[in-house]
């Protein structure tokens, strides 16, 4: 039996009833970091219930890779299954291994190779089509871009703009209802026919609807494709059967909601920073034009973009997506000095550990040069933008890759200048801007040659 003494103290501030839901409230993303001054694990409580936050990247670890078969995914990823129950996403052990397994080549280096020339015939239009001296909703553009790359890439669609924009906000409604969901646990009130539970429903099926008729469409023309929807079309369970429809439908929703979220909010705030670093996109400039006047940007040229990886790392630290995971203890579990019983709810966070003083000197400046390889990296698992173990997320080569080509191929047209918006990081699904307007102006030359 373990002892009070090895369970994780409770932050400072529990207020009676209500625990620590104002500060969570007030602003989530300074609470969580402030839990970092509070020890390697900490807990804290939101009305009735009691949360686990770790934030030793040692733990952090331990949780993710040698411990990992001692945790499920937890409540958030729960409350995820809105895009279907079975999706790769939030499955869990065998059927979260065999389909991991099935997947994977779609997202092996080599293929990703091959899907340079369709993310840049995707991203291409998308960009040509800005009106310069007009406000953008960046965060939007980047979205339905990154959108784009997901269906042309992994289901060879290309929907126009209309449809595109329904099928984002389709993904942003059930993303918003998981995150409540997961915050404010209360399982009766999702089944209350309120306006928000009709909303999530009515996203789900126009998700549901878009990707079945993609399905349908490589049913017909089944000599036609080679994409990720083949791929799970075309398998076999341990028994020889194929997979069941509604599995392949969860499965390639999920894909669709994944891939058109994260990648576009580290972009977005990627041109938020340097909109504020004109030696920076001078920088960016300079090196893309070099690469590109060579001719179109293919997977031999990409490597060739060093600064603009490291401009992607870098808000990929000071930015992560990740500001909230969750896992669930299957029974108790010694994490360090510390006991978590059974059911723990836990909590972790790349966004904090990412600004942790104690990992990255000056933490909230925007320095891609402290990526150089001959400046000191940070130590192992203080940098895990795309998790890390058997559930770290299997597109992070394709992630790369798209951002890569993305800050690229912007660069090579566009300067975005920034607007007078107070532009501050939002804890969503993701880490939103609040609102992020930026202005594009042409370049005065472009790769094609043409004087603008």
């Amino acid at each position: 039996m373990s002892t009070s003494l090895n369970i994780p103290p409770i932050a400072p501030g529990k207020l009676p009833l209500i625990g620590h839901t104002l500060p969570l409230i007030k602003d989530r993303l300074a609470f969580l970091q402030s839990l970092r001054t509070h020890g390697p694990i900490v807990r804290v409580t939101v009305g009735p219930k009691t949360l686990t936050v770790v934030n030793s990247p040692e733990l952090m670890h331990k949780m993710l890779t040698s411990q990992a078969d001692e945790f499920t995914k937890g409540l958030l990823f729960e409350k995820l299954k809105l895009f279907g129950k079975d999706a790769l996403p939030v499955a869990e052990g065998k059927p979260h291994l065999r389909r991991r397994r099935l997947m994977q080549p779609a997202f092996h280096r080599q293929q990703i190779a091959g899907y340079v020339t369709t993310m840049r015939e995707t991203v291409e239009p998308y960009i040509a089509s800005w009106d310069g001296g007009t406000p953008l909703d960046l965060k939007t553009e980047m979205q339905l871009m990154t959108q784009g790359v997901v269906m042309s890439a992994l289901f060879s669609a290309t929907p126009p703009r209309g449809p595109a924009r329904t099928i984002l906000d389709s993904v942003d409604t059930v993303f918003t209802t998981a995150l409540k969901r997961a915050l404010l646990p209360i399982s009766v009130l999702e089944r209350l026919p309120t306006r928000g539970n009709r909303k999530v429903r009515a996203a789900g099926i126009t998700l549901r609807t878009t990707v079945a008729d993609i399905i349908a469409e490589h049913r017909a023309h089944p000599d036609t494709y080679d994409d990720i929807v083949s791929l799970l079309l075309n398998a076999r369970d341990e028994s020889g059967e194929p997979l069941p429809d509604d599995e392949i439908l969860s499965e390639v929703v999920g894909l669709l909601a994944a891939g058109s979220e994260t990648t576009a909010v580290v972009l977005s705030w990627l041109f938020h920073e340097l909109g504020r670093a004109p030696e920076l996109e001078r920088r960016l400039h300079e090196e893309v034009d070099s690469v590109l006047a060579e001719g179109p940007l293919t997977a031999e040229r990409v490597p060739r973009l060093v600064l603009t990886r490291r401009l992607v790392s870098e808000t990929l630290r000071l930015y992560s997506p990740a500001w909230l995971v969750t896992r669930k203890a299957v029974a108790e579990v010694r994490l360090g000095e510390f006991t978590l019983p059974a059911g723990s709810d836990v909590i972790w966070s790349a966004y904090t550990l990412h600004r942790d003083p104690q990992l990255y000197p000056d933490p909230l400046r925007f320095d891609p040069d402290r990526w150089l390889p001959e400046r000191p990296q940070p130590p192992k698992g203080a940098f895990i933008p795309f998790g890390s173990g058997k559930r770290m997320c299997m597109g992070d080569a394709f992630a790369w890759t798209e951002a890569v080509l993305i800050t690229a191929l912007v660069a090579s047209r566009w300067r975005l200048r920034p607007t007078p918006d107070t532009v501050r990081p939002v804890g969503e699904i993701t880490t939103h801007p609040s609102s992020l307007h930026m202005v594009p102006e042409l370049r005065h030359h472009t790769l094609a040659g043409k004087a603008r």
